[in-house]
């Protein structure tokens, strides 16, 4: 009897790596996560130690290892956090801090590479964003959270780190780099840079012109890969580290959106998912590129061979939870059965939280609408209002904002998205999907194991590359734990409620501009 085949797959997220073994049926063994710490600084900036992430996951894999036993390893796979720039020296080490996808500090420099001229079009000149649409299928975010606003943000205020740099690499890619040696982006974690031609999402490349817009080189970039190539072997160093074999095959692997997209069983086109994590998205494959800027949606190059999926991203959806849990709780900051007891409580209020709203724009928002003046808060509280009614109400707030969402990616697509799989840690609420379920109108698949999501459309994504399992097959590799139809009974009060959540929007964007621009 054959030895069952296992991909080690790692993901690292903003909270620290998760690590666990894959086989080609979906199976996760020998789980194990780790924390880093996560660096703000009050003024748009959000920065983690690239050597923290590493020390991380060398000690998440040696635990997933013990735990899973012996077992034949064929490859290693990574997903990351997306949208973020680690400056790298000659010789592959990071300069400084690696600076992550909240961070908008580099806004200020946008103004001049979106528009040349007089005319502008949202912030746009049109020939530019003519240019970077028709090419990329976007443009670089005003909200200053795309890697390139972070490189112009360390071009002018840390000139030191820039002319040191010799390269500006995504998360997952400098993590391969300390795997193999050999530093690369794929078709798909380069993308949020926008200056790439994906007309074609099996053959990407860097675009000259859009270069120049950014006053980049080429060689400041790394080479591109499509996210199922072998970028190398397990180095000799980085196999020690790990207790691995050396030259394992490493594979360019996918940022967090694609791998959830996969292990979520949403391979197929148009099967939506919901991923409810520190920030959110609700995504899906499509067979074409297009763009929508006035909600900040585009088509992307998939990792999946020949798609593009549907980008977009909620900046805050259950980082709102863990915000109102320090508020309340504050001596149970690192009791993770906080959570459940905010469940049960919430649980106990009636749906609509006796009429309040809870907007979840703690960070700015990025879609459906970009605008980083945004903030969060709570909206009509009266003297009977209690703890209770608020905790319910950030659990909605988090529902409505999806609601607006998923209109702007059902417009986008064209079609209705029934079911939706939903992943993430916000997956693991019963109440939390049924809220979803009940405000978005659709039939909601909670997935098993949703906080390995990720894990599994890492592992399956390398086990697809290999030929040890075909692509059409991946999505029965994602179990449903349980299915969540929308309660008739809650339909009016939560249609009420959304229309209040959209017009505090309206009534307020500019008083938020006036204070926080």
């Amino acid at each position: 009897m054959s030895t069952p085949t296992f991909v080690l797959a790692i993901d690292l997220g903003t909270s620290g790596p998760k690590v666990a073994l894959v086989s080609a049926e979906g199976e996760i063994i020998g789980k194990s996560a780790e924390t880093v710490g996560l660096l703000l600084d009050g003024a748009g900036g959000a920065e983690q130690d690239p050597h923290a992430w590493w020390r991380a996951i060398v000690s998440a894999v040696g635990s997933a290892l013990d735990a899973a036993g012996e077992v034949e390893i064929a490859a290693v796979s990574v997903t990351s956090q997306w949208s973020g720039t680690v400056p790298i020296d000659d010789a592959g080490d990071p300069i400084g801090n690696a600076i992550i996808w909240m961070d908008s500090r580099g806004a200020p420099y946008l103004n001049d590479i979106l528009a040349a001229g007089p005319m502008r079009v949202e912030g746009f000149g049109p020939m530019r964003v003519r240019r970077w649409v028709s090419l990329t299928g976007g443009a670089p975010s005003g909200a200053g959270k795309d890697p390139i606003a972070h490189i112009l943000f360390l071009r002018h205020e840390r000139p030191g780190v820039y002319a040191a740099a010799t390269m500006f690499l995504e998360p997952k890619d400098y993590i391969n780099l300390r795997l193999t040696g050999r530093a690369v982006a794929s078709y798909d974690s380069i993308a949020l840079h926008w200056i790439t031609d994906n007309r074609d999402p099996d053959a990407v490349d860097y675009d000259d012109t859009l270069l120049r817009y950014v006053g980049l080189r080429r060689d400041q970039l790394p080479p591109l890969v499509h996210a199922t190539e072998v970028v190398g072997g397990l180095s000799p160093t980085a196999a020690k580290e790990l207790g691995l074999r050396e030259g394992t095959p490493v594979l360019a692997g996918t940022p967090d959106v694609s791998s959830a997209a996969i292990g979520a069983g949403t391979v197929h086109d148009f099967g939506a998912h919901l991923y409810i994590g520190t920030s959110s998205w609700l995504t899906c494959h499509v067979p074409y590129k297009k763009t929508d800027l006035i909600h900040s949606i585009a088509s992307l190059p998939a990792a999946v061979p020949g798609r593009w999926f549907v980008a977009n991203e909620q900046e805050t959806a259950g980082k709102a939870l863990d915000w109102f849990s320090t508020v309340l709780f504050p001596d149970r900051v690192d009791d993770p059965t906080v959570y459940d007891d905010m469940n049960t409580i919430a649980a106990g209020v009636p749906a609509g939280s006796n009429g309040v709203i809870f907007t979840p724009w703690l960070y700015g928002e990025r879609t459906p609408i970009e605008d980083a003046n945004l903030r969060g808060g709570f909206f009509n509280q009266s003297l009977d209002t209690g703890r209770d009614e608020m905790i319910r109400a950030v659990f909605e707030g988090v529902a409505y904002n999806t609601r607006w969402l998923l209109e702007t990616v059902e417009r986008f697509t064209k079609r209705r998205l029934d079911p939706i799989a939903m992943v993430g840690g916000g997956a693991r609420s019963e109440l939390w999907a049924q809220i979803h379920a009940d405000v978005l109108d659709r039939t909601i698949l909670q997935r098993d194991e949703p906080l390995w999501v990720n894990i599994r459309g890492a592992g399956m994504l390398a086990h697809a590359a290999l030929g040890h399992v075909e692509w059409g097959d991946v999505d029965a590799s994602a179990p449903t734990a349980a299915t969540r139809t929308p309660n008739p009974a809650n339909r009016s009060v939560y249609d009420d409620g959304y229309a209040t959540f959209r017009s505090i929007h309206k009534a307020n964007r500019s008083i938020y501009r006036r204070l926080n621009a």
